[in-house]
């Protein structure tokens, strides 16, 4: 009977201990770490204007978006959720168009929104606007600039002092906020001017954080407002940065996907439309 008790006893321990070493496996550290998107320090997030997939992908207009595509992740299959441009940042912003349809100036008033969830949770929203006449600016248009492209604007919980000119963009990337959005005017986004227009300007404003990014724990996002019109509304987004894995991913995404993902990042639930989302979690290291 004594040795009947020591063999029970003895089996429970090793099974006890050999439970406790699979709970703490390398396979499963791997497993907690993919199934999470990184908390970045900063995300810088660019938008451009009316171009589809085909249009960028592998054109030689464009052939630093397609070196930045190159050094993280590329999205085959990113589409934008309506026409025409206003709705789509909005929804970026916000997880719903908010009811618009067009691209006049609205006031959506004080209804929940990215940087009211970063506030919320103690980090930073700034949005930046080329070409914008001054900062905390609430006109519909000057020059090449256009609200209907700064979408952080519309909402009243958002303070005047995170609505910036984008020539305020640090050069030293540590002052960044948590998230920023990028607005080019009107030319350099490529909705009155060309592919390479807006490509040059890519390169020549935002490279400098892509690299820096990589090893600051930093993620850089571009992608497009919508297509050239069509009713597929397909679109070019690639993420570059810390913890990116390269290559290319095919899985559907939009940007309610892309919000989703960046709420993930700081732990925010989703907001509207992106609440049904699931974050993209596997481009990361």
């Amino acid at each position: 009977m004594f040795r009947t008790r020591m063999t029970v006893a003895l089996a429970a321990a090793m099974l006890a201990t050999a439970g406790a070493v699979a709970a703490a496996s390398p396979n499963d550290d791997v497993q907690t770490v993919a199934a999470s998107v990184p908390q970045f320090d900063h995300i810088v997030l660019v938008m451009f204007e009316n171009k589809k997939y085909s249009s960028i992908n592998g054109s030689s207009s464009a052939p630093y978006f397609n070196s930045l595509a190159s050094q993280g992740a590329k999205f085959t299959q990113s589409f934008a959720i309506t026409h025409p441009s206003q709705p789509n940042y909005v929804a970026l912003f916000s997880g719903s168009p908010q009811g618009i349809t067009d691209d006049a100036c609205k006031d959506l008033g004080n209804k929940a929104n990215l940087a009211s969830q970063l506030a919320g949770a103690g980090k930073t929203f700034k949005g930046y606007s080329e070409a914008m006449p001054s900062d905390g600016y609430t006109g519909c248009s000057s020059g090449t600039y256009r609200r209907k492209h700064n979408s952080w604007v519309d909402f009243s919980n958002v303070p005047a002092s995170n609505n910036l000119r984008y020539s305020v963009f640090p050069a030293d990337f540590t002052q960044l906020p948590t998230v920023a959005f990028v607005t080019p005017d009107m030319c350099n986004d490529m909705h009155d001017c060309s592919v390479g227009t807006g490509d040059k300007w890519l390169k020549a404003h935002l490279d400098s954080y892509a690299q820096w990014a990589k090893t600051h724990n930093s993620l850089l996002i571009v992608t497009f407002d919508e297509d050239s019109g069509t009713s597929v509304n397909q679109i070019f987004t690639a993420f570059v940065g810390a913890n990116v894995k390269v290559g290319s991913y095919s899985e559907s995404i939009n940007h309610y996907t892309v919000l989703r993902t960046i709420e993930a990042a700081y732990g925010l639930p989703g907001l509207n439309n992106a609440a049904s989302k699931s974050p993209i979690l596997d481009v990361w290291q």
